[in-house]
Parts: structure tokens; sequence; C-alpha cells
């Protein structure tokens, strides 16, 4: 249904092919902004083209990219379109396939904007460990947790590392590595080893549990997450949910839409 006042709330995220996960995560996130933005149509956009692809050739379903958002939503005379990413950082995803297309599509419409991803600014950075202590178990000496970021070899990749630097201020035995950059877990084991820690929690820190949180993560396989911290002796307990189900996380996702609303049309 096409709302009179012809507002759109487009919310792009990285996609996921598990369904489970993808209810739990991005339709709650998705649920969460229908609730807030009354005036607004909600719609959806997967910035991954694997990820659009497997669904459509093996589930028959299809999910718009960003551009194909956009046209469709210019056929269908939109004035106002706020378009809200769901990405961690503002990464490749991020500046080529959101930002980089909206900018093609500038005049085509009254008013677009592009909110922020989860870590932008630094009060971004504190709203996320406040977050995180939501989901965090009760604190133990000889525990420590470890969150797994996806990494990237774009520059925003350092946002990481400046988290690191903000949880080793509050939170001294929480730490982040990532599966395709730096840090990765290799960083961790020393610190694990002069903490005296005996126990870890591993934690998703993605939008979604998705494939890398049922391998690369928790996977059966020898070079999972889990199985090389066991065979260093370590208990593993692993945390099986996506950022997208922590109401905490989906706030400050609200809130970067209602700030860009706020300024929409003035980038």
């Amino acid at each position: 249904m096409i709302i009179s006042e012809k507002k759109c709330l487009l919310v792009a995220s990285f996609g996921t092919t598990y369904t489970a996960e993808e209810k739990a995560c991005i339709a709650a996130t998705e649920k969460q902004m229908a609730e807030n933005f009354s005036g607004y149509e909600i719609r959806r956009a997967f910035t991954s083209e694997m990820v659009r692809k497997i669904l459509r050739e093996q589930n028959g379903i299809r999910v718009d990219n960003v551009r194909e958002a956009l046209e469709k939503l210019r056929d269908d005379a939109f004035r106002e379109v706020i378009i809200q990413p769901l990405h961690i950082i503002p990464g490749e995803e991020y500046h080529e396939k959101v930002r980089k297309v909206v900018a093609e599509f500038r005049h085509d419409f009254e008013r677009i904007a592009v909110g922020n991803p989860l870590l932008m600014t630094v009060n971004d950075y504190a709203e996320t460990i406040e977050a995180l202590k939501t989901q965090l178990p009760t604190y133990c000496s000889n525990q420590a947790v470890i969150l797994m970021g996806h990494g990237s070899a774009h520059p925003a990749n350092a946002g990481y590392a400046c988290l690191q630097l903000m949880l080793t201020d509050v939170l001294p035995q929480v730490y982040v590595g990532t599966v395709e950059s730096y840090p990765a877990l290799k960083h961790i084991l020393p610190k694990l080893k002069a903490a005296r820690c005996n126990k870890v929690v591993l934690m998703p820190f993605m939008l979604v549990a998705g494939d890398h949180a049922h391998h690369d993560l928790a996977g059966d396989g020898d070079d999972s997450w889990k199985a090389i911290l066991e065979k260093s002796g370590y208990k593993v307990d692993v945390y099986f949910h996506g950022l997208g189900e922590n109401p905490a996380f989906q706030g400050i996702y609200l809130r970067h839409a209602k700030d860009c609303m706020a300024v929409a049309g003035v980038e």
C-alpha cells in the first residue's frame, strides 16, 4: 500500500539467506521503524548481490538492491525518501552500494537523505557499548567475551580498533576481532592468556547471526573460533544472536533515522 504523503523509509542491510535470522534481526528492526515512523512506508533493500542471487535462485525470493528500490520509488512518485542503512561501519557496502547510488537519484525526489550506520561518531561507539552491556554475561574475573565482526579492507575497518580502545576503558575483558581483517583471533589469544581467562563467550558483532556466525564463529570445522579456543583449553559458550535482535541496537538505528530526517535535504 502506498501512503498518500508519498514518504518512504528504505531500510538497507547487507541481507541474509537465513530465514529465522532474517525475521529476528532485519524484520524486527524494520518493524520498530514502522512503529516509530507512521507517516512513512517502509521498504527493504539488500546490498549483497550474492545474498540476493541465492535468495532468488534457491528460494524464489526477490529483494531489491538500493538502485532498484529507488527506481521503483521514483516510478511510484514518492516525494521524500530516507535511506537508513543497518550496516555496522561506514565501509565499502555503505559508501559504494548506498551513498554512491543514492547520489545518482538526488534530483528525482524532493528530499532524499542517508542515515549513518551503527558506528560513525564517538557517541555511536558509546551507545554501542551501552547496548552491548544489555547482552553481556555477569562479569567474572576468569571469563572473557569475544565479539566477531566482519572486517574490511576499507579504511573504516579502523572502527573495530576504536571500539576496542573504548571497551578497554569500561569492559576490560571484552575483545573485538574480525573474520577478514584486523584484529583477528590470533591477536586476542595472547590477551586471554595474560588476563588468565579460562572461559570465553563468543558473540557475533554483526546485524545477523548468519553465515559467518554459523561457520567461522561456531562451526564444526577445525578453523572455527570455537574450535580453536577449545583446542587452546578454554571452555567456550556461544551467544548466537545478531545485534538486530537486541532492542538497544534497534534503538540506535532508530535514532540515526530520526537524525537523518531532521536534516533531510541538507546533506
